[in-house]
């Protein structure tokens, strides 16, 4: 039977040129499934292979947190201006807008409050869950080195291979208790044990010795947390220091809401993470913003 095309002009088939093959953008990353990669290329900008995410789980062990008292009035609008957001699924689905198109990035992990001992965490969200709210990736912690150090690196691994089962991928957040050292040779442990078991991004805390080698010995990205509260040029310069020294963004919270100008705040961390904006040059145009 004649091809339904024949009378049109010869087809190309280009045979001398070979097929292409495209790598993957993010380090770690080149053999996920198509599925996982798509997810990963909406929460990092492909252009530039940063994010800058918004985080705002905050309330899952210890209540309203200053700055969060009232999402709906105090975060909602910022949510334009991040690559991506980190919640519970509760306030996924009692007050985010589902017009909002940002990727979700899913806190699973919970159990004991601020009033308990912290690593005492369990999953506490059910993989099909999840997929319903049409999530980009999942996360818990990680506490290594804590009390129960066991359990959440067993979490994890439950975590990941739920994830992978269907194409999303998760988000290790490296927890480090109140009497531990928070230095490069810590990180470099956590951040490692967790990539080895799986996860496919790591999120953890920025020092300011040998960071690049917690980047650099880690094989999946990294994205920088924000941490406590401090001075608006400090937070700035924290974040640019972390994305030169290898990280592939920032999570930031309560250096953005607890801002005195959140809006302006998020939009200059963004100059930062995706333009390389100079400390300095980001906390003047900060200024700018404030007043308009």
């Amino acid at each position: 039977m004649p091809e339904a095309d024949a009378s049109k002009k010869a087809k190309q088939y280009f045979e001398d040129v070979p097929m292409q093959s495209h790598g993957f953008f993010l380090k770690g990353a080149n053999h996920l499934d198509w599925g996982m990669k798509n997810r990963l290329s909406r929460i990092f900008n492909p252009d530039t292979g940063r994010t800058v995410m918004l985080a705002i789980d905050h309330g899952y062990f210890q209540g309203p947190t200053t700055g969060l008292e009232r999402i709906d009035l105090n975060i909602v609008p910022l949510m334009p201006y991040a690559d991506a957001l980190m919640l519970t699924r509760g306030i996924l689905r009692t007050t985010v807008p589902p017009t909002i198109t940002k990727p979700i990035v899913m806190r699973c992990s919970g159990g004991p409050s601020i009033l308990k001992e912290l690593s005492n965490e369990e999953l506490a969200v059910d993989i099909e869950d999840a997929i319903r709210m049409n999530v980009a990736a999942i996360t818990l912690q990680v506490f290594i080195g804590g009390e129960f150090e066991t359990r959440s690196v067993h979490n994890m691994t439950r975590l990941v291979d739920m994830g992978l089962k269907y194409g999303i991928p998760t988000m290790a957040v490296t927890a480090v208790g109140r009497d531990m050292v928070r230095d490069a040779q810590y990180f470099r442990l956590a951040c490692r044990i967790c990539a080895e078991l799986g996860a496919q991004i790591i999120k953890t805390y920025y020092v300011p010795e040998d960071f690049a080698t917690v980047t650099a010995s880690c094989p999946v990205p990294i994205v920088m947390a924000g941490g406590k509260k401090i001075p608006e040029l400090d937070a700035l310069t924290m974040a640019y220091n972390a994305v030169q020294e290898g990280a592939a963004g920032v999570d930031m919270g309560r250096n953005i809401f607890q801002s005195d100008a959140p809006k302006a705040m998020i939009q200059v961390v963004g100059k930062v993470v995706h333009e390389n904006m100079k400390p300095q040059d980001a906390y003047d145009l900060l200024q700018t913003l404030k007043k308009k």
